[in-house]
Parts: C-alpha cells; structure tokens; sequence
C-alpha cells in the first residue's frame, strides 16, 4: 500500500509523478547507485515550479517521509548512500531562466536548468558562467552547487562558492526561505551560499540561484608540457610563483596522458584573454619547460577544444562494472609527486588530475584497489596534508569503508547545522560527511 503516492498526486499533474516500476530503466540504475540495497521509493516527483516543490516537501514532512533530491542524476553515483529513501524529488522540470543583468555581470536561473542551456544563452551576450564540471551537457545548476564541482577553471574563477552570490531554497519543512541577492556586492542575510555548496541536499533543495558571470575571452592557446616528474613539479611552481595568470593548471597522470597522445606524467596549462598577451605568457612558460627539458606542444583553436574534451570524455565514459572514482586533496607542492606516486602503486588508474594550484584532483580506476590499498592511499593522502574520498564506487564497497574519512573536527558542527536545518533527516539521509 502507497502511503506518500495518494497525497503526492493532489499536488502535481499526473505526468509529474512516476511510481517506482514505471520509472525508466537508466533513471533507476543511476537512483540505485545511491540508495541503499533494498530501499525502493515509492515514487519519483517532479515538480514544475518552486511553490509546487515547496507543498510536495511540505506534505512529507508531515508525514515524515524520506526524500533524495536530484536534477538531472548525472551524479547520483557519486557521494554516500542514502537509507530508507521513500520518494525521490526531481527539480528537472524546474529550468527556466529568470534573469540576465548582463550590464552587472549576473544571472539567476532555476536550479533545474542545465548548464550547457545557461551557457548558450549567455553566449549570446559575449558572456559565460567558468565552470566546466563532469557532466556538463546534463548537469544542472543545483546538481553543480550540491556537489560543488568546479572543473579546471576554478584555478583563475575560483569555485562554484566563489561564483554563487544568491540561493532560494525550500527548508525541510516546506517552507521556502532565500538568502545573498542578484547583485555582486550584497551583503543582507547570513552567507549560505557557501554553506549549501557541496551539501549533497542535506540541508535543503534549491529552487533559485544567481551566479556571476563573466565575459568571454578573446582567444583561448593550451600549452602541454611533459617529463620526468621532478621536472614537472619544477615548472609547476615556478608557473604558479611567477606573475603568469593561467585559467587552468592540470596536472595529469602518464595513464591519462596516453589518451592524449603523450608519453609520462604531464601539466596542462590553459591561457585565456587577448591574443597578444597569451603570445606573451606561452613564450614565457616554454623558457621554463626548456630549461627543465620538459616536451612541449601547443594547441589552439579546435586543437584545443578537442585536447579538454578528451580529458572530459575519460571522465564522462561509461565504464564496466566495477570500477572507482576518488576525489582527493594534498598540498599543491606535493601534488605532481603524489600524483606520480599513485600511478606507480595503481596499475589500474586509467585518468588522475590534479588542480595545481589547490591540490584538488580525481582519480578513476577501472578495477577497484581492495580495500586494504584504498586505505593506503587515504593515508598517502593525508600524509601530505590532504584526503582521499570515494564519489562513484561499488554500493557494497561504499557501505564497507567510510567513503568520506573525513578525519578533521568540524564534524560535530556539521551535524548541529544538520539539525538546524533538518532535525529529522529527511533530506537525502547519509549521502554526507559521518552519515549527514
């Protein structure tokens, strides 16, 4: 007997709401991904507008029923296991866009639209939003803020935090609350802009967001350097010391490199703005690569474009069962020779970046190391000041080990937050930090 299927249906359109054997066969693999084993929701719901979303939640939370957000599921696979999930909430239908101050360099949008959909209309007005994050022909606006993937821009652009300067959400309790504003500097209300960035829907779902934006540059040259790994970490930090002002800087494991028809460990170095400056820059970062004897190739055009969607494709690839991806972070000046060392210890990686500039990587295995390595290389990790987390893995094996290991003492503060903003869990239970 449907107990939250007959309350939901008074609220949207028949076409809104989907019970769980009718759901299409991708979105309940992607939903399996990230519920635990025999926890089936009742139904899928996709409301149409933020009022519409605010009553399905409110109704839940009358009768305590468990919910898991999601846009479009790109990253479903990715983050904990939710338990005892009883209906799943779409914001897909929740796309359109609500304003573009072009003069002020905003936006707002629904959270349900895509990215790629926000690109093209701000291309229109020589404009762009710098995230480039997995997923990014699919993903949504609020997906990208949950899971607070940035891509390689964020090197220049900082991340998605960086960017979000507005949010309007619904609480869970149904009612809809907002916070920041649709200008840049505005300082009214408490900063919950980086506080739902990367909260995996924990602590409410987004309706509407602002975001700055940014113009488009006038060209674009990728320069891509390899070597031995000493050398590379060399002019890695002789880049990020000097007064050259790079987009990205990729640091990318010998495995990955290979797809990009290189040979050993590689950096990734993207320059954007006038021409006659990154004619300036590019000779500047060869003088470096040639006295470390580091090989250097240039890309332009649709070389170029063609080179990051390779490294997009291997992350995007659907791989065969099973296989792993990792988020890690270690000190930048130790990011090239931890890279090098995992790929040493881990014949199975098949892609590993890492943001120079923060530390900030992926890994992606296509056989997943045992368990015992997979601690190792969180200890490897945090030996270098850093961490090792699990975004797309087995179920079994993420209900094995603590996938998040998060190892600092601001988890106690996150649960109170938690509790705060949901005291009865019932925003996608235990897809965060120590069970969130």
């Amino acid at each position: 007997m449907s107990k939250f299927v007959p309350s939901l249906q008074s609220l949207v359109g028949a076409e809104q709401l989907s019970v769980w054997e009718t759901v299409a066969p991708a979105l309940k693999a992607q939903l399996s991904q990230a519920i635990a084993p025999g926890s089936i929701p009742e139904c899928i719901v996709e409301p149409d507008s933020p009022a519409q979303l605010a009553a399905v939640v409110k109704a839940l939370h009358a009768q305590k029923g468990r919910s898991l957000p999601f846009g479009a599921g790109t990253k479903l696979h990715w983050g904990g296991v939710s338990d005892s999930i009883q209906v799943g909430i779409s914001t897909a239908r929740m796309s359109q866009l609500i304003d573009h101050a072009a003069g002020d360099l905003t936006v707002t949008a629904q959270a349900g639209m895509r990215l790629s959909d926000l690109q093209a209309h701000l291309a229109q007005q020589n404009q762009f939003l710098p995230l480039n994050p997995s997923y990014s022909d699919a993903a949504t606006l609020g997906g990208i803020i949950a899971t607070a993937d940035s891509g390689s821009l964020r090197h220049r652009y900082g991340g998605v935090r960086d960017l979000l300067i507005g949010v309007t959400f619904v609480r869970a309790d149904g009612e809809i609350a907002r916070a920041g504003g649709r200008v840049v500097k505005n300082v009214a209300g408490y900063d919950l802009m980086k506080l739902f960035t990367g909260s995996w829907g924990t602590l409410g779902i987004l309706t509407e967001v602002t975001f700055r934006v940014y113009p488009l540059p006038e060209a674009s040259k990728t320069l891509v350097l390899t070597g031995e790994r000493e050398a590379i970490a060399r002019v890695a930090q002789a880049l990020l010391s000097s007064a050259l002002a790079p987009v990205a800087v990729e640091l990318v494991a010998p495995a990955t490199m290979q797809h990009l028809g290189h040979t050993g460990l590689g950096l990734v170095v993207q320059f954007q703005g006038l021409a006659v400056s990154l004619d300036a820059q590019a000779a500047q970062l060869r003088q470096f690569a040639q006295a470390a004897g580091l090989v250097e190739s240039t890309y332009t055009d649709s070389a170029e474009a063609s080179l990051w969607q390779k490294l997009q494709d291997l992350w995007e690839a659907i791989a065969p069962d099973p296989y792993l991806t990792c988020k890690i972070g270690v000190l930048p000046n130790q990011a090239a020779a931890t890279l090098a060392k995992i790929a040493d210890q881990f014949p199975s990686l098949t892609s590993g970046t890492i943001h120079a500039g923060s530390g900030l990587g992926l890994l992606r295995f296509a056989d997943p190391p045992s368990t015992g390595h997979l601690l190792d290389l969180r200890r490897l990790c945090e030996a270098q000041g850093g961490f090792f987390s699990l975004l797309a893995a087995p179920v079994d094996l993420k209900q094995q080990i603590d996938g998040w290991g998060y190892p600092g003492n601001a988890l106690g503060l996150m649960r109170g937050i938690k509790q705060q903003f949901d005291p009865d869990r019932l925003l996608s239970p235990g897809r965060f930090v120590g069970g969130i």
